[in-house]
């Protein structure tokens, strides 16, 4: 039971990260997570791939770039995203952990976990710094100014719906 309910919560937080980051219009997912581990994993990789879809839609949207300059970000963006998708293991990885540990939090527990949060958050901010080098050496500061604007929005957003779908640790949930 314990392991179904942390699956649950997992499922739950990415489910909302797929919300989240989704365009008001976007067709739903058709599959539904059972409680078997592997239904629950194909759950969470179909859900992680609609979502960056759905965000390289929307980014292409607010870019509003040229042919030329489309050349140039797009294989700049794809980079970011394949690098962002592995740390964004490192915290799914986490968020399972967590879910899987709730009902037996302990202190050294609690602070490992947000240890490794920190260091998620540590790792993407320096790869989007990274990427704003590189969208500014490619397209200039105004175009880079804008990825980033954009990206760090559309992040918040993601994060507020993953971290306010998470039980607070120590409450009962």
């Amino acid at each position: 039971m314990k392991q179904q309910k942390a699956a649950w919560i997992t499922v739950l937080a990415l489910l909302f990260f797929a919300v989240g980051a989704r365009a008001q219009t976007a067709p739903q997912a058709t599959v539904s997570p059972s409680s078997d581990p592997k239904n629950i994993q194909a759950y969470i990789d179909l859900l992680r791939a609609d979502v960056r879809q759905q965000k390289a839609e929307m980014m292409g949207e607010v870019m509003q770039l040229s042919a030329a300059d489309a050349a140039k970000f797009w294989p700049i963006y794809e980079q970011y995203d394949e690098d962002l998708a592995k740390l964004n293991d490192q915290r799914v990885a986490n968020i399972e952990e967590y879910a899987s540990s709730y009902d037996q939090m302990t202190d050294a527990k609690a602070d490992e976990l947000i240890q490794k949060a920190l260091s998620y958050r540590k790792q993407r901010s320096e790869l989007l710094a990274k990427t704003y080098e590189s969208v500014k050496q490619a397209l200039g500061g105004i175009t880079a100014a804008r990825f980033i604007q954009v990206e760090d929005q559309l992040l918040l957003i993601i994060d507020l719906q993953i971290d306010s779908s998470l039980p607070v640790v120590g409450q009962s949930s």
